[in-house]
Order: structure tokens, then C-alpha cells, then sequence
């Protein structure tokens, strides 16, 4: 008779709509490689929930940046800590994968080491270590067994300090950014094929979304006086949808407000231009080769302390990949509706920028290509061999990027695992956005 094999058991965590966007499509690749023999649990949004998560949480009590900005909900964030660390003491999965918003989901690693729990921890998305806070990695290396990154220069930032650490490569490459159709998306709005069309991306926590939308729709009020009319398209998510949806009523352009990722992918085709909040939409916009300016703000006080402690001139990823300035970046007090208007008029006028936009794209491309496995099958693939590792009796926190081939079941290690170390400080809250 033949035994059934039970199936995998995953607790996911995130706090934001980028993470639930990775959430989902990690699932669906779980689902793939195991036959669908998958029972999942956890925090997430309308994209893992479309994939079966029941969340035991609204991502819009976690979904927020910035250090003044966090203080305000900090009571909210951590009774959900709480709740999530006795969820998973009590359901016992087979692994916990968190997602991006460290400064959720650490503390939802650190309380489970400080109870004793030797459950897998694995981390999905680095945190900026190279741009600023260093030492986050060593603190991070305190709770998770292995982190997954999505860019290439990032493992050896933690595996100096003993966290086992692979590349599975950006999700963005598999999103369909780059497969959007402007004809059809203008066919479904009555656009004819000579109207201009400015997509308008103002971010997807509560916070941001506040702070940008009218900076946006100025900056937008000041274009039109430079280049006359054009049409807009306002690409949102289900937790700030309505926000956007009342806020953007007096912008110039008609605004069409869209949520689906079909949508906002056939609207990147048919636009000529994106201003966009900073964050990873940007490499989205990159793959749809649609030229972007990029703008931020965040509460002043958090802007005072990054400014600080910032290590790099540049935090858009397209630049920071390419090595040099290529996208127009409007961050903090340079954030104004005057500058915002004169670099989107730019990229609409001039063709030989346009040009050198999409040239730079393409280069960002190569460099995330990896080939072989799409990135959310290769990081399901890294979860599979931690899970199969553990239940073959592997102890916490071995170096399991070391794992060999699928011939051996449990695996063989090339390089010795690291000792267990002491939990001692919070994790603390990204204050910006991703890019």
C-alpha cells in the first residue's frame, strides 16, 4: 500500500502589497513543484490570498514605512507580532518564509527564537545592507537559518556573517511587464493611438500614498501647462484603491484608475511616460522599457535621519544596476511638483533620451537574467531542500546553500554549518521604500 506523503506545510509573512505581489507567485511555484500537495497559512494580500491564503491579518495594519511613520501604529504592529508568533507556535509548519517589511516580519523571527523555536526561518528578500545600516545583516543572522536574494551582488553582504545565503533572482523578470498591450488597453478606454498617455504610479502603503498624491497631481497640473494635454493612468492596489480613487478626481487627464496587473501592464504599453513613487515598480517599468522619473518623500524627520546614515547617492535599482544615473531621481526636498513636471516634459519631448532609457533598460535586464528556473521556482526549489534537510535530522541554521543535488535525498553539505547565536536586539523598521 502506498503511503501518502503529508503534504508541505508553509507559514508565509508579509507586511506590504511587493511582498504579497512575491508571496503569490512563490506559491504558485510551490504548488507546481510539490503537485499541489501544499497547506499554506499566514499574513498576506489579495495576491497570495488569490492563491488560497486566509490572512489572519489586513496588510493595511502592517503596510507602512518610515520611522516617524511607524510610531503612530506601533501599538497595531506589535499585538499583530504577537498574534502571528503564537499562530505559528500553535499550528507548527514546516518552515516560516518571510517576505520583504523587515521590520514586521524580524520581529516575528526574533520572538520565535527568543521562545526556544528551531523551526526554519527563511527570509525572502534581503534588506538594503549596501545602501545604509550595515549591521543589519549580523542582527539578521541572529534569527533566519537562510535568506533568499533577488539581487546578485547581495549574498556575500551575509555570508561573511555566517547566514547562508543563495540568488534566486528578481520575480519582476516573470511578472509580464513586459508583455502589456497598449492597443488593447487603449481599444478598452477610447484612447485614440495619438493620445498621450503619462502613467502615474504614487505607491502602495497608506502613507506614501497620502504624501504623493498631491505632490503628483501638481506636478501634473504644471506638465500640462508645458506640453498641453495628455491622458493619465493611475495603477493602484486593493489596499490604497480608494484613497487613489477620490484623490486623483481633480487631476489633469481624465485619470483612469486600474488594479489589476494585466491593466497596469497594458497601460505601461501604451504610455510614453511614468512618474512613479520609488520603489520596485521601478524595474517593472524598466522591463516594460517605459521612461520613468522617480519621485519620494517621507516624513521629514525620517528624511533628516536618512540623510545621515544613507551610503549611496542613488536608490533607484535601474541606476544602482547600471552603475550610473540613468533614471531622473527627485528624492526628499528635491521631491517638488516644478522638477517632477520639467523631467517627465523631458522624456516626452526629447527622443534621444527616450532613446538611451530603453537602451539602459535592456541592460538592466541582462544583468537580472540568471536563466534556467524562473526566480520564484528556484526559490521555491531552496524552501523544498530546507524542509527536506530538516526533516532528515539537519540541525538549526546549517549552511543549506551548501545542498547537493536531488539523487540524495537529505542532501550533502560542502562547508561546515555556523553555531547557533543569542538573540539580543529588535529589529528596526525600514524607513524608506525598496526600489
Amino acid at each position: 500500500m502506498a503511503v501518502t506523503e503529508p503534504p508541505l506545510f508553509i507559514f508565509f509573512v508579509t507586511g506590504e502589497p511587493s511582498g504579497d505581489a512575491l508571496g503569490g507567485s512563490l506559491i504558485a511555484a510551490l504548488q507546481q513543484r510539490t503537485g499541489g500537495n501544499l497547506r499554506i497559512a499566514g499574513i498576506g494580500g489579495e495576491r497570495m490570498q488569490e492563491h488560497g491564503l486566509a490572512s489572519l491579518a489586513p496588510l493595511g495594519d502592517l503596510a507602512i514605512g518610515g520611522v516617524a511613520e511607524v510610531l503612530p501604529r506601533a501599538p497595531v504592529i506589535l499585538r499583530r507580532v504577537r498574534q502571528t508568533v503564537a499562530a505559528i507556535c500553535k499550528v507548527r509548519p514546516d518552515a516560516v518564509v518571510t517576505i520583504d517589511s523587515s521590520g514586521f516580519s524580524w520581529r516575528v523571527a526574533q520572538r520565535l527564537r527568543r521562545r526556544g523555536e528551531t523551526l526554519p526561518l527563511i527570509h525572502y528578500v534581503a534588506p538594503m545592507v549596501w545602501a545604509w545600516r550595515a549591521g543589519r545583516a549580523r542582527r539578521m543572522a541572529r534569527w533566519y537559518d537562510h535568506l533568499m536574494t533577488l539581487l546578485p551582488f547581495e549574498p556575500p553582504y551575509f555570508e561573511r556573517v555566517g547566514l547562508s545565503c543563495s540568488y534566486v533572482g528578481h520575480p519582476v523578470l516573470e511578472s509580464g511587464a513586459d508583455r502589456g498591450d497598449g492597443s488593447r488597453f487603449r481599444a478598452a478606454h477610447g484612447l485614440a493611438q495619438d493620445d498621450l498617455l503619462i502613467t502615474t504610479l504614487p505607491g502602495s502603503r497608506t502613507a506614501e500614498v497620502m504624501r504623493l498624491l498631491p505632490i503628483f497631481g501638481a506636478a501634473l497640473n504644471r506638465l500640462e501647462s508645458l506640453i498641453g494635454g495628455f491622458r493619465v493612468v493611475v495603477p493602484t492596489v486593493g489596499t490604497v484603491s480608494a484613497t487613489v480613487a477620490n484623490a486623483v478626481r481633480g487631476w489633469p487627464g481624465a485619470p483612469i484608475v486600474v488594479q489589476r496587473a494585466q491593466d497596469k501592464h497594458d497601460a505601461f504599453a501604451a504610455s510614453s511616460a511614468a512618474l512613479a513613487a520609488s520603489g520596485s515598480v521601478a524595474l517593472e517599468l524598466a522591463l516594460a522599457r517605459l521612461p520613468m522619473v522617480v519621485g519620494y518623500r517621507l516624513n521629514p524627520l525620517t528624511e533628516r535621519i536618512l540623510e545621515r546614515i544613507l551610503q549611496v547617492q542613488q536608490v533607484n535599482l535601474v541606476n544602482l544596476l547600471l552603475g550610473r544615473p540613468l533614471v531622473c531621481e527627485l528624492l526628499g526636498r528635491n521631491c517638488t511638483p516644478e522638477r517632477l513636471a520639467a523631467a517627465i516634459a523631458e522624456l516626452t519631448r526629447d527622443e534621444r533620451v527616450r532613446a538611451a532609457h530603453r537602451q539602459g533598460y535592456d541592460e538592466v535586464k541582462r544583468c537580472l537574467e540568471a536563466g534556467g528556473a524562473s526566480p520564484s521556482l528556484r526559490a521555491a526549489d531552496q524552501i523544498l531542500k530546507i524542509v527536506a534537510a530538516r526533516r532528515c535530522g539537519v540541525p538549526h541554521q546549517q549552511p543549506y546553500g551548501g545542498l547537493l543535488d536531488d539523487d540524495d535525498r537529505c542532501g550533502r553539505y560542502i562547508k561546515a554549518g555556523s553555531r547557533h547565536r543569542r538573540v539580543s536586539a529588535l529589529a528596526h523598521d525600514d524607513p524608506g521604500p525598496r526600489s
